[in-house]
């Protein structure tokens, strides 16, 4: 029986896909955090090209040869079929997982990485500034931009700095300069810390001061690994070699389950599949985002407009939302640890069209070890909240007898989280419970709109 997969260099997708053209309804627009009236990207910030990207009505975008010819050292990645997770589970259910762990940088992170890289060089700048929750994106985005041979100043969620610490030695292996979130080197940083000595940081902080960053410099462009439609976008290369690898062997999946953070990793898996939904082939199709239940935005946050980050340097858009001033207990899927979510997920959830649950971390990490010693493969913390979902799927076609098609989003390897596994196994790991009283005071600063 055949495990994998493969598709040849030949067979890689040379195109993104857009959905924006196939929603059923328009996205809501981008606001100005000052005026509140519909806005593009804060020009400064971004390269031109992405600009166009964010709001293109075009349904496939061509990728630079340039971005295809760094792909082909990790892309097409496999799409695996988890014979060995079904006879523990003893399942009828077929289960598949599209593996991003084999990039360079262990996770789908350079995806978006390579391509932002890219378009900042091309566009003449030398410098990109950005954050990062567990580091996956960090590590990526200094991997690409030592690729163009670019600067990267990376603000990392002060928590993740240091439970993490080889994620950082990662991203400096690359060239790239490693600040703790809140710090010294922004205004919003000093500011933050002299209210919290304390505070372990936030996603939404460290947006703040890469932000600060940027428009600090004239030479730098900011960079995000998740949220907005282009780094989606750029994720959808992984869905589109998903798709053709289940066509080789005449399947398709009844249920796609991967983890929400920003959420880009599952939207790159599930829109070339969830475009058959929309347009009414394959209306039974079930798309489930599995988020931490420390940090429940799109299963208890209401969908409304917010600011994409702490100081509300960025555009407020329409998403569901915990209030930009939460910040999340300290789980181990710092990844997972953002106030919102990416626009179009919200969108599509909110139409009905895709469904969210929301796990615990102690038995995410049951879930990821009953995973690793079947299938070999140590998973991130953040896809192990998908796991879990797609064990109990399993489970429920076990004793339905249904032999329905699975198929994981595998976003990484937990290479780098082993201190994670440690609290595990020594018992010391927590479950943090939805923090209600602190996001209902984080939502009475939301934007007035």
């Amino acid at each position: 029986m055949d495990t994998k997969v493969i598709l040849t260099e030949k067979e890689m997708p040379t195109s993104w896909y857009n959905i924006l053209p196939d929603l059923p309804q328009p996205l809501p627009p981008l606001l100005h955090p000052g005026t509140k009236e519909p806005t593009r990207l804060p020009p400064p910030l971004f390269p031109e090209a992405l600009n166009e990207q964010e709001f293109s009505t075009e349904r496939y975008i061509e990728i630079p040869e340039e971005v295809q010819e760094i792909y082909k050292l990790w892309r097409p990645t496999p799409l695996n079929r988890a014979y060995r997770l079904e006879k523990a589970l003893d399942t009828p259910a077929r289960i598949y997982y599209k593996y991003e762990g084999v990039s360079p940088a262990g996770s789908h992170k350079p995806n978006t990485a390579v391509a932002q890289a890219y378009y900042v060089k091309k566009e003449g700048f030398k410098r990109i500034s950005t954050e990062t929750g567990a580091g996956q994106w960090g590590s990526a985005l200094a991997m690409g931009c030592m690729f163009f041979g670019l600067e990267c100043k990376v603000y990392m969620v002060k928590v993740s700095y240091y439970q993490k610490p080889y994620r950082r030695s990662m991203m400096e292996t690359w060239g790239a300069k490693v600040v703790p979130s809140p710090g010294e080197d922004t205004e919003i940083g000093r500011r933050i810390l002299a209210e919290d000595p304390d505070s372990p940081g936030s996603l939404g902080i460290a947006i703040s001061e890469a932000v600060e960053d940027a428009f600090a410099h004239d030479d730098t462009k900011y960079s995000l690994g998740s949220v907005l439609n282009h780094v989606l976008l750029h994720q959808t290369i992984a869905g589109q070699e998903a798709k053709k690898q289940l066509e080789k062997i005449d399947a398709y999946p009844d249920i796609i389950v991967g983890c929400i953070g920003g959420g880009s990793n599952f939207s790159g898996v599930f829109f070339p599949f969830v475009k058959d939904k929309i347009e009414g082939r394959r209306p039974d199709l079930q798309v489930i985002c599995v988020e931490p239940e420390a940090c429940p935005s799109v299963t208890k946050g209401p969908y409304t407009w917010d600011y994409g980050d702490v100081a509300g340097l960025a555009p407020i858009v329409k998403m569901y939302t915990l209030g930009h001033t939460f910040i999340p207990p300290k789980i181990h899927a710092g990844g997972l640890r953002y106030h919102g979510m990416a626009p179009i997920i919200c969108h599509l959830h909110h139409l009905g069209l895709i469904d969210c649950r929301a796990e615990h971390q102690i038995p995410v990490f049951k879930s990821a070890v009953v995973f690793a010693r079947a299938e070999g493969i140590i998973p991130a913390p953040e896809p192990a909240h998908a796991i879990k979902v797609v064990i109990d799927e399993a489970l429920k076609c076990k004793q339905s007898g249904e032999k329905k098609n699975i198929l994981l989003a595998l976003s990484g390897h937990g290479h780098f989280d082993m201190g994670a596994y440690d609290e595990y196994f020594s018992g010391r790991l927590e479950d943090y419970e939805y923090p209600k009283e602190k996001v209902e005071e984080a939502l009475t600063h939301l934007p007035k709109v």
